[in-house]
């Protein structure tokens, strides 16, 4: 049995702690609403964000960060994209010796471009890092916590830390590989926000599975030729955290990206998107980034650029496919791997 502490008590972060409890493990769940505490503590249950689960009863949560921070060696962040900073700089004044971070977050920082495993560094600082472990792949919570057979990667710098967070998670229902490409794993798993909002606007368009499957071929392609520009591994692409997590996040209505296009669409603005969901959208905030490094990286990501124009410029969703199908003719093989070969 090993200590583990799960920052952030959402679908995910709740999952995961889901099969740490379940493999035996003292986990500590943090969550910043008391309410939200007590009832996982009391009821066993985390009803706003996943309906009808019973947690395992030797799962426990609280709001004490510190508590949190001190409970164990391994700590598993699982907050949005966009709380990252935030959260580290709290958790960095609790942590006294380095310990092994893994985090469950898909995004990048707009204007900064930076990566999570990137922002984590920068805010805790390395003398309170033993290592940092991405753990991702195609993995709906709702369907982790029903047992469903899940496959996922852990990726780190060092191979040591990758096992360790592979024999923390495995099991007979979620299974966990290890990979030494983070940039790779992180590029893919936050990307495939981006595709999955433009499959939902496919969608919610009723343009049916031709248009969607051309998507998810195409935008694959994309989120390879930045990752290979910015030093990923071409091979993790064709992996979990490249086509398998694009083919689970463009395909499922648990996908919250995928209902955000959907809702766009159907005609629904940003705002409207934004304020029915309820939960984060990590595709519109990656949208905004993988735009910005298409520009830095001269990378042609012509399904990205149409996504940001929906997004931010008040393109209509029609418009921008008509943009994307007129668009100068190309040969396919060279499109996809003329990069690899520059």
């Amino acid at each position: 049995m090993k200590k583990v502490s799960v920052i952030g008590a959402g679908s995910w972060g709740t999952a995961i702690a889901f099969v740490l409890a379940e493999n035996g493990h003292d986990c500590l769940l943090w969550a910043r609403r008391q309410e939200q505490v007590d009832e996982i503590n009391n009821e066993h249950t985390n009803e706003a964000y996943l309906k009808g689960i019973t947690l395992p009863s030797n799962l426990t949560a609280t709001t004490n960060l510190q508590r949190a921070a001190e409970h164990s060696d391994v700590i598993v962040i699982g907050v949005p994209s966009k709380g990252i900073r935030s959260i580290c700089q709290d958790l960095a004044q609790y942590i006294d010796e380095p310990k092994l971070i893994a985090h469950i977050s898909k995004g990048i920082e707009p204007d900064t471009h930076k990566r999570i495993s990137e922002m984590i560094e920068e805010e805790l600082t390395a003398e309170k890092i033993r290592d940092i472990v991405v753990l991702s792949g195609p993995s709906h919570a709702e369907e982790v916590v029903l047992r469903h057979p899940t496959t996922v990667t852990a990726a780190a710098a060092q191979a040591q830390s990758a096992k360790e967070i592979q024999d923390l998670f495995m099991n007979q229902y979620f299974r966990v590989y290890t990979n030494d490409d983070v940039v790779g794993v992180e590029i893919g798993a936050a990307l495939k926000n981006v595709i999955a909002l433009g499959a939902g606007i496919s969608d919610g368009l009723g343009y049916g599975d031709n248009a969607k499957a051309a998507l998810i071929t195409r935008g694959l392609t994309e989120i390879s030729r930045l990752g290979i520009q910015m030093g990923a591994n071409p091979l993790t692409f064709s992996g979990l955290t490249g086509l398998g997590d694009l083919i689970v996040t463009c395909t499922s209505v648990h996908s919250r990206n995928w209902r955000a296009g959907n809702m766009l669409g159907k005609g629904q603005n940003l705002d409207e998107v934004t304020k029915n969901m309820g939960m984060v959208i990590e595709g519109v905030r990656t949208t905004k980034a993988a735009y910005q490094l298409a520009q830095k990286y001269n990378v042609s990501m012509p399904i990205t650029e149409a996504l940001y124009k929906v997004l931010f410029e008040d393109i209509a969703p029609k418009e921008a496919v008509d943009q994307l199908m007129t668009r100068m003719k190309k040969q396919e093989v060279d499109d996809v791997f003329g990069s690899l070969f520059e």
